[in-house]
């Protein structure tokens, strides 16, 4: 059996930016293991495994090491494969997850693409000794969403300088954990950790952004934001909060188009 694998990096505009997403375009459904182990084998943050099904595509996403509930990076550049590759002829498309329901992906100008995707749930809680020692620096206030913990700096400074400690980070009983704050030339920034996931510092984690952003559109006052989240590679993302629901724009760059054979 041979496998069609496009690798794309998203929420970027250049190559070698943004966050890398595997993307397999399937004819029908592999089992869960197959999914699993090549995702292992190609050591991105997420593989996304993409089926059509008359006019919705069901799309289920895998790091290295698990499936997850969510992933906004690898959705966009599945949405990127799909309108570039696939010669779909519509401007929206209608992904189902099986662990995350309805997920839109619209076409925009000049290569912006905007998802539309559920709203976290956040609950203000204490902050956690184990949480703060293994990130090493006490945030101004904690907060729990469905499967992370988002932590509230002072400044963009403070998140830039984090370092955190990736044994006892793995210890933690949660996917990830965001830190943010203020930035300076957009909104907010941002920073997410999930070792537990085979992922110690995410590129650019769109899914973090459904939780950031009814955070910070409360503190702003303003449902239109910027984002910047500042790992090594960087990336850009437009960000509306709509109650229940939040859009997530951001661009993608093909990286490679290649075969699997199993």
């Amino acid at each position: 059996m041979k496998l069609t694998l496009y690798q794309i990096d998203a929420f970027t505009d250049r190559l070698f930016g943004g966050n890398p997403a595997a993307v397999c375009l399937l004819e029908k459904g592999l089992s869960t293991e197959l999914m699993q182990n090549i995702a292992q084998e190609n050591n991105l943050a997420e593989t996304a495994f993409v089926v059509q099904k008359n006019s919705t595509f069901e799309i289920r996403w895998f790091t290295p090491e698990t499936e997850v509930d969510l992933c906004g990076h690898a959705t966009l550049a599945a949405a990127f494969a799909i309108f570039n590759y696939l010669g779909y002829p519509e401007k929206t498309i209608r992904f189902h997850s099986p662990r995350s329901g309805t997920l839109l992906v619209e076409q925009g100008a000049n290569g912006w693409m905007t998802m539309d995707f559920p709203t976290d749930e956040l609950v203000a809680i204490q902050g956690l000794n184990e949480v703060n020692k293994a990130i090493g620096l006490t945030p101004l206030r904690t907060l729990k969403g469905k499967t992370d913990y988002l932590l509230i700096y002072n400044s963009q400074e403070e998140v830039e300088t984090i370092t955190p400690n990736f044994h006892l980070l793995n210890q933690l009983d949660c996917r990830g954990i965001i830190v943010s704050a203020p930035g300076k030339e957009v909104d907010f920034v941002s920073r997410f950790f999930a070792p537990q996931c085979g992922i110690p510092e995410d590129p650019v984690t769109g899914s973090a952004h459904t939780t950031m952003a009814p955070y910070w559109a409360n503190v702003l006052g303003k449902t239109k934001m910027t984002a910047r989240q500042l790992s090594k590679r960087g990336g850009y993302l437009l960000i509306e909060h709509l109650g229940e629901r939040v859009k997530i724009s951001g661009k993608a760059v093909p990286y490679l188009i290649g075969e699997i054979e199993i």
